[in-house]
């Protein structure tokens, strides 16, 4: 169990890895989670499940290289193993048939959204996604994202692909040529915090998958709390999705960088 089976690299700091995990494979849905530990005594990273096969019993994992326990699991190759593999774990993602939905992800935030746009699509939505990052060297998953949208919109901030611009600037120009009822956004908390801002503005119901300091991932240390609605609430097990309207995003950003 656990046995990591593929491994590919996106970029210097970003992995995929297929992992060995039937009983997972075969219960997760789009939105869910998995607590990983890459040895004996190391740290717990949550980690979405970006996809998986059922019938093979694996999940995938895309895992980005930003510290000690991330590199660990990042340095692991076929054939070696992670000590644990938890889940899955937190909410699932609400899908229904509603129009026409915006999914914009940043970064390895498209690894969490790629479910969400299968699910979508095969409710019977129209699905537009957007995909940005720094570079066109950050731009991941676009080849497994492309058969499950009906368009695909690149945004990079260099405009070394794609447009030239902020993934509001892509959300937007959607919003202004049709009309979208649903927008879906997954990446740093800075990036959903303006989209938010964005579409309440055009009274757009906005879905945001938070990506907060995890300890336990079963409600029980609080290390996840944050405050929707004026309510706190644990992005373990109340999420990791909420109304991005009702985020308190900035209360969110600050505990973030209390382990800068």
């Amino acid at each position: 169990m656990n046995k990591i089976l593929e491994k590919e690299h996106f970029s210097e700091k970003v992995v995929k890895l297929i992992v060995e995990a039937p009983a997972i494979a075969m219960s997760r849905k789009p939105g869910h989670f998995v607590i990983v530990r890459a040895c004996e005594h190391g740290e717990r990273i949550p980690l979405t499940i970006a996809d998986a096969d059922p019938d093979r019993g694996t999940i995938m994992l895309v895992v980005q290289d930003v510290g000690v326990s991330s590199h660990k699991i990042c340095a692991l190759e076929p054939g070696e193993y992670l000590t644990d593999v938890v889940g899955p774990l937190g909410q699932a993602t609400h899908i229904a048939k509603v129009g026409t939905v915006v999914c914009c992800g940043g970064g390895v935030g498209v690894a969490p959204m790629l479910p969400i746009i299968k699910a979508m699509k095969q409710a019977g939505n129209r699905v537009v996604t957007v995909l940005a990052a720094r570079t066109k060297e950050l731009i991941i998953l676009e080849e497994q994202v492309a058969p499950w949208s009906d368009e695909v919109i690149i945004m990079t901030d260099d405009g070394s692909y794609g447009t030239k611009g902020l993934v509001t600037a892509g959300v937007e120009s959607v919003i202004k040529r049709e009309k979208v009822d649903q927008v879906v956004t997954i990446g740093p908390a800075i990036m959903m915090k303006f989209v938010a801002q964005l579409t309440k503005g055009y009274d757009i119901p906005t879905m945001c998958s938070l990506n907060t300091i995890m300890v336990d991932g079963t409600g029980m240390c609080g290390a996840c709390r944050i405050t929707v609605d004026g309510k706190t609430r644990f992005v373990c097990i109340d999420g990791p999705e909420f109304d991005a309207h009702k985020v308190n995003f900035d209360e969110m950003l600050t505990r973030l960088r209390s382990y800068n």
